[in-house]
């Protein structure tokens, strides 16, 4: 049988690429086993009016300042520990706050081309460790090389649409992973996706 597993997520959310990685390990184990399993991503924006111009991209520490006040500090040095142990790369100092609508949608490229999983992971890395701007889309242009994806201006009518579909679904809060039909909300462990998957 074929797992089937749906992630909403947000390419600037913590909790997801700590979500996504966790997953992706467990991925990898259930596949060296021979099983099969198929990742479908759907959109979620934490910040939707975050600026779509990449000359008005914000450093992530200065918004969080703005927005969680002066404690702010205190839950990204939790998230950086934690990825540390786990090896994923929190460089919250590096970070900046662009609009994720274009990486949202190059996913949707990747996916049409079998490269979804690949591309997700790079955007993740780009963004919590390399500190690039993904609302620059000669840098999403340089990503998508890397990861082997052909670039496309197609998909923003459909990501749009599914970004509305999600919204009126009721999601407030990501990640949300459903697995073979029973939905996961937060960042489970690996062995809990693996249990789910194997």
């Amino acid at each position: 049988m074929t797992s089937r597993i749906e992630m909403t997520m947000d390419i600037a959310c913590g909790a997801s690429y700590l979500a996504w990685d966790r997953l992706r390990r467990a991925l990898a184990r259930a596949r060296a086993k021979g099983g099969e399993a198929e990742v479908v991503f759907h959109p979620f924006q934490i910040a939707p009016d975050a600026p779509d111009d990449p000359a008005r991209a914000e450093p992530l520490e200065e918004v969080h300042k703005r927005v969680f006040g002066p404690s702010a500090g205190e839950s990204t040095a939790r998230m950086t520990a934690l990825g540390a142990r786990e090896g994923v790369v929190y460089d919250y100092g590096k970070a900046v706050l662009a609009n994720t609508f274009e990486a949202h949608r190059l996913i949707r490229v990747a996916a049409a081309q079998g490269r979804a999983e690949e591309m997700a992971d790079r955007l993740f890395r780009a963004y919590f460790a390399d500190g690039l701007n993904l609302a620059d889309s000669d840098t999403l242009r340089k990503l998508a090389a890397e990861v082997g994806v052909a670039w496309t201006d197609d998909g923003a009518e459909a990501t749009r649409a599914e970004l509305e579909l999600v919204r009126t679904s009721g999601i407030r809060g990501v990640p949300i992973s459903k697995i073979n039909g029973r939905t996961l909300s937060g960042a489970q462990s690996e062995e809990t996706f693996y249990g789910e998957i194997s």
